[in-house]
């Protein structure tokens, strides 16, 4: 669709689109989204250094992939690490080449991912339902609070996203067009179905092929099952999905009972997982009211228009899908989330599963938005409910502004503590499985390192909910819904700074630093052995800073466990027996000990140990004095 010459990027006259309302030209848009996406994305790439546990241990598999050559085996700390799919680690493997081996490298791909999954929703809700509703989708995909608090480690969910919406979007084109790029998007779906495969793994398929069948059954566009070229199709993806597999199932054999990558990758992962009894059971559940609730949260702040969005679509569909792909793209993403939340509510979970259905829901309640903006005076229910949607978004904002100043005004006379983590109050809420759990955690004194995103994040709060609100109130629809997604970013990017207040805290790049900064002026020698106490996600960020393989002490356990069963693993598991025997003898030690394993630690080893460096409540030691 060629949107419309407009006098001014926010002019309000109407779109040439029945159902959008007025929008924004396309160069406009294009450009706010680009500026949100390198004001929040692009420059959080820089820091904090990469994260103990998933993210750390991530971006080491995909380093061995640089070191060693082997681009089929994932391996964590010269351990197999046989669970996961390998294209993310493909594409990070890629960027440290280019970049190095850092933290801007390792996140790199993930944030790309980001902007393509938000020019996707642009996109392909701007031709289902024109210019506002297209920008609306691309502005919630960069402004929600889970889209940003899920990327800041390295997970495979937002990739997941933009493959699983691609394919889902060219299903639709090859049904719907004439001509020869009909085949092209059918080859399109098969393709981008492969990556998603080659991204999470084989409940690609399920979400893919559960939200199609119902949609091909509902709209009896079965009927046309030749455009989707099955059969060469099918050849095409497996071209592309089955080399990996199959090269993996070849080379990793002989692990535990006799079992290798094929009954660990699709038995263990997929069918044992889903049904809780996955090997090692090392997965929670959420609760479910949390499950649901929280999407409240993580689809913020545009999840305050839902009631809009279940009004305007239970009684304007008439008006929100007046061409046919507009009415085939509501359903098929309605299908498509629906499928993504009942599935996890009933797998095993963790809080962002479901990022996958996040563009889908976004997408219809910004469409519903634009609907009921551009016939404002004629929905009145819908109308009262943008009202109380501003009404809450104001008492909340001031609210945490408040919050947030009385904690800048207690904490104005306390000195600024570079390491958060030794001023927290450890009070395990949730026992830190939530995302948000050391949020429970601040004290006065804590909250002294957090002026400055604290600061933006009051401002934010406090300013930009009322200005929102004054803008619909004169009826200046585009800027008001414009203002709440700056006034998001304003806060997702306090949100990044306060994050690298925490890095200490959450990360262990500073202690690997200072083991390398030893070897570096010759008080230890390169040949120390470095040993992490406890699972390797305590210290996951220690081995990829080193960039060699660490011990691990009492260690054998979660992602370890598997790959530590076949023949060839490394001899890297010690007992704490190991540990108290082999301390003060050998070659020097230099030992990783996380909060949670200090007391055991002392009961160990006692004063026969010396401390190089601690932080957060972490401790590096040794065991001989240095050698100068």
């Amino acid at each position: 669709m060629t949107s419309p010459s407009l006098s001014s990027p926010l002019n309000e006259t109407a779109s040439s689109h029945p159902s959008s309302g007025e929008g924004p030209r396309r160069s406009f848009a294009l450009l706010t989204l680009a500026a949100l996406w390198l004001a929040i994305f692009f420059a959080a790439l820089f820091a904090p250094p990469l994260l103990d546990d998933a993210d750390a241990t991530h971006a080491n598999a995909a380093r061995h992939m640089v070191t060693s050559g082997d681009m089929v085996t994932l391996t964590v700390n010269g351990i197999r690490y046989l669970e996961k799919a390998p294209l993310p680690y493909w594409l990070d493997a890629l960027s440290f080449r280019i970049f190095g081996f850092n933290t801007f490298a390792a996140h790199l791909p993930q944030a790309i991912g980001v902007f393509l999954l938000a020019l996707l929703g642009y996109h392909w809700s701007r031709r289902a339902w024109g210019d506002r509703a297209g920008f609306y989708t691309g502005l919630a995909t960069l402004t929600s609070t889970g889209v940003f608090l899920f990327t800041r480690i390295y997970i495979p969910e937002v990739l997941l996203s933009l493959f699983l919406s691609s394919g889902l979007y060219c299903l639709l084109r090859a049904l719907e067009r004439e001509g020869p790029r009909r085949a092209l998007y059918a080859y399109g779906m098969w393709a981008t179905l492969a990556l998603a495969v080659l991204t999470k793994g084989l409940v690609a398929l399920v979400f893919f092929f559960g939200s199609a069948a119902v949609y091909l059954a509902l709209t009896g566009d079965y009927k046309k099952w030749r455009e989707l070229k099955p059969f060469s199709g099918l050849l095409l993806f497996l071209a592309i999905a089955a080399p990996w597999h199959i090269l993996a199932g070849l080379r990793n054999t002989g692990g535990m009972n006799g079992h290798g990558f094929f009954w660990f990758y699709f038995v263990n992962e997929h069918f044992l997982r889903f049904l809780g009894k996955r090997y090692p059971k090392d997965y929670n559940k959420l609760p479910g009211y949390l499950f649901w609730s929280l999407h409240l949260v993580w689809l913020f702040p545009w999840s305050l228009f839902a009631p809009v969005a279940v009004i305007q679509w239970k009684s304007r569909r008439k008006d929100l899908a007046v061409a046919k792909f507009a009415r085939q793209t509501a359903l098929l993403r309605f299908l498509f989330a629906a499928l993504v939340l009942v599935f996890f509510s009933i797998s095993t979970n963790q809080e962002y599963y479901t990022f996958p259905a996040y563009l889908a829901l976004l997408a219809l309640t910004m469409a519903a938005l634009a609907n009921a903006e551009s016939h404002y005076m004629e929905y009145p229910l819908s109308r009262r409910w943008i009202t109380i949607a501003h009404a809450v978004y104001t008492v909340a904002g001031a609210i945490v502004a408040a919050a947030l100043a009385y904690g800048l005004w207690s904490s104005r006379k306390l000195p600024f503590v570079p390491d958060i983590g030794e001023m927290l109050a450890h009070r395990g809420v949730g026992d830190y499985t939530l995302s948000m759990s050391h949020f429970f955690d601040l004290t006065g004194p804590s909250f002294a390192a957090l002026r400055l995103p604290a600061s933006l994040a009051a401002i934010a709060f406090a300013v930009g909910p009322l200005v929102a609100w004054r803008l619909r109130v004169r009826q200046r629809h585009l800027a008001a819904t414009t203002a709440i997604a700056f006034t998001s970013a304003v806060f997702l990017i306090a949100a990044h700074i306060a994050l690298i207040r925490f890095a200490p805290m959450l990360s262990s790049a500073n202690l690997a630093a200072k083991i390398q900064q030893l070897e570096d002026d010759g008080s230890v020698s390169r040949s120390s052995e470095v040993l992490l106490y406890g699972d390797q996600s305590y210290g996951s960020s220690i081995a990829f800073y080193l960039g060699h393989t660490v011990y691990l002490v009492d260690g054998r356990s979660t992602s370890m466990l598997f790959g530590s069963t076949f023949p060839d693993a490394p001899r890297i598991f010690l007992s704490h027996n190991d540990l108290a025997n082999s301390w003060g003898a050998g070659e020097r030690k230099i030992l990783f000990v996380p909060l949670e394993k200090r007391d055991e630690v002392d009961k160990l080893l006692g004063d026969r140990k010396i401390l190089l460096k601690e932080t957060s409540g972490k401790a590096l030691f040794t065991d001989r004095p240095l050698d100068r």
